[in-house]
């Protein structure tokens, strides 16, 4: 299967494939799947070290053997959301009012049609035990990779990560913080919360998945492919979503599936994707029916 054209990469959206994905186009009947699991996970840190601590908030629906996420801002969801989504199928789940759960959602019946494999263009990096910032160190390494931006260029990094943005000043490119939080960085550096008017003046685009769940990936996805520049995204959130993309404005993806890296302290395993590599992307996700593949059928894991 081969990369979008580029009447794809015009009209494929989010909304787009989900409703493919409720059309039965990209796998089975999600009438007929249902969800064994909702939870969410929530987390604080602050680091020996560092200036500031986090959180992090993510929705998370078990099917089968996959798991599918999608980040929300602490607090965000209604009470009684889990308890809405647990049982439930996951055609009303791709429906739902909420995006947060249209997104996990869709996350969890992907990587349950196709989980990520070196068959379909996926590379597997290990990411190694460590601290926390050890395995953000690392995972920032696999995610940087990607770029293809020389020392002396500049990356716009949409949702700050300080590890993915001390990644690239280690490699001599400046990296240009966006969050819709605002704020700074750890160095002090002021953080952009325009994202569209900030894509004239990098030379690449490094984004996260949680734009899907805050309806501000197809914009940006947008705005990159008309201005020309690449679109690397680092994914949590959506991480059997975004490969889809690949060719429709998204050049490379890092998917790194539930469990995350700052769960514990063991080995885990991030997923690589370059476009016209990955049979997932839009040429691929139509309506044929050929791609349809169980992990059962390829030995497939999480």
């Amino acid at each position: 299967m081969t990369t979008a054209s580029s009447a794809e990469a015009e009209t494929l959206t989010l909304d787009v494939l989900l409703h493919r994905a409720l059309a039965g186009e990209l796998g089975p009947d999600p009438r007929t799947r249902r969800v064994s699991v909702a939870f969410t996970t929530s987390q604080a840190a602050r680091h020996d070290g560092r200036r500031g601590g986090y959180r992090n908030e993510v929705l998370s629906l078990r099917l089968g053997r996959a798991v599918g996420s999608c980040s929300v801002e602490p607090g965000a969801l209604p009470a009684g959301t889990v308890d809405d989504c647990a049982g439930a199928d996951v055609a009303g789940l791709l429906a739902h009012p909420l995006l947060p759960v249209r997104v996990a959602a869709l996350d969890a019946y992907l990587m349950d049609v196709l989980p990520h494999s070196r068959a379909d263009g996926a590379q597997a990096v290990a990411v190694p035990a460590g601290t926390s910032i050890e395995r953000s160190r690392a995972r920032a390494k696999a995610v940087v990779d990607l770029l293809a931006v020389a020392p002396g260029g500049t990356v716009l990094v949409v949702g700050v990560v300080n590890s993915l943005l001390a990644e690239l000043r280690a490699r001599d490119i400046t990296g240009l913080p966006c969050d819709l939080k605002g704020g700074t960085t750890e160095w002090g550096e002021p953080v952009a919360t325009d994202a569209l008017e900030a894509v004239a003046h990098c030379d690449a685009v490094l984004a996260s998945g949680m734009t899907l769940g805050n309806e501000t990936f197809d914009p940006l996805r947008r705005r990159a492919l008309d201005r020309g520049k690449p679109l690397v995204m680092f994914a949590q959130t959506g991480s059997a979503v975004l490969p889809r993309f690949l060719g429709a404005g998204v050049t490379a993806v890092c998917a790194e599936p539930y469990p995350f890296f700052w769960l514990d302290g063991g080995p885990g395993t991030v997923h690589r994707y370059r476009a016209g590599t990955d049979s997932r992307s839009p040429a691929g996700a139509g309506g044929s029916g050929t791609e349809h593949r169980h992990p059962a059928d390829d030995g497939g894991t999480l």
